[in-house]
């Protein structure tokens, strides 16, 4: 967890440092710092808003998953099959180093799986209904290794990083372009620190265009990891067994019923074609599977 939360200063400080150097570096700080507009304070807002809002949303990631999905966690097993869930979540947890997660189940028919939480010794490891009841043991044990993968790699606090450090970067950049733009608009009259409508009208559309830039590059993590994933369920469970699963979970066609907040999390997600790719959570099974066979 420290060497996590180092990473985290650490990048907040690279972020605030690198932006400074640059608009410091282009003169935007001095032509800001005349129209009432410090670059700190601007970098300082964005970091609040853009890193805090992330790291907000997985605070509450696991409240919101259980609420969204209508998961049960098991306390007590009610039956051998929960008591195996359980047993084989520990296994692979002490295998892997990390604290044993809460175990869930939830009610959906297709094939899925999904873990989250703010530490790798407080995470939340839940499959759906449809998942138990269409694979094998080998399989659904395969499934929860990958799961058990996510929160070892720190896979959830990972990729919230990411985000809030493009969250940061959207915020501050929209807005200078925006003052740029709208210094331009009013022929460089001084506005007394107050934006005009071009301002406005800038940093909305310019949010939402650099905000698709850092959902892409987001996605791409997001892919990325599952490759991990699937690596650490092979370990844990078997290449076999989790090849195997993967070639069952090909039968979900891309479809899924976990809510948008926590899709990226599941073990399956939807499938796209052409440019529509870019903003895939999950690379396509056949790739997955591909990687495993050639022992990546």
């Amino acid at each position: 967890m420290f060497k996590r939360i180092a990473l985290f200063v650490a990048t907040n400080l690279a972020v605030i440092v690198l932006l400074t150097s640059v608009c410091h570096v282009l003169g935007i700080d001095q032509w800001a710092a005349q129209r009432g507009m410090g670059i700190g304070g601007l970098i300082v807002f964005a970091s609040v808003f853009g890193m805090g809002g992330a790291f907000v949303s997985l605070a509450i990631s696991k409240w919101m998953a259980k609420m969204s999905t209508g998961a049960k966690v098991i306390t007590e097993p009610r039956n051998e099959s929960e008591r195996w869930l359980l047993e084989t979540v520990r296994r692979h947890a002490e295998k892997a180093g990390i604290g044993m997660p809460e175990v869930a189940v939830y009610d959906a028919p297709e094939m899925n799986a999904f873990a989250t939480g703010m530490s790798r010794n407080k995470a939340l490891v839940a499959v759906s209904t449809g998942l138990l009841q269409q694979m094998d043991r080998e399989q659904v044990s395969a499934v929860l290794g990958h799961e058990i993968g996510h929160v070892a790699n720190g896979d959830m606090v990972t990729l919230t990083l990411i985000q809030g450090v493009l969250n940061t970067l959207v915020i501050v950049l929209a807005r200078i372009v925006g003052r740029v733009v709208d210094s331009w608009l009013s022929g460089g009259r001084d506005r007394d620190g107050e934006g005009g409508m071009g301002y406005f009208v800038v940093v909305m559309v310019l949010q939402i265009v650099f905000g698709l830039f850092a959902s892409i590059i987001v996605m791409w993590f997001s892919r990325w990891r599952e490759f991990r994933a699937d690596a650490a369920g092979a370990s844990l469970a078997g290449r076999a067994s989790m090849i195997s699963a993967l070639q069952r979970l090909s039968a979900n066609h891309g479809d899924t019923t976990l809510p948008q907040t926590i899709q990226a999390f599941g073990i399956s997600g939807h499938l796209a074609t052409g440019l529509k790719r870019l903003f895939m959570s999950h690379p396509p099974i056949e790739e997955r599977i591909a990687a495993l066979q050639n022992g990546r």
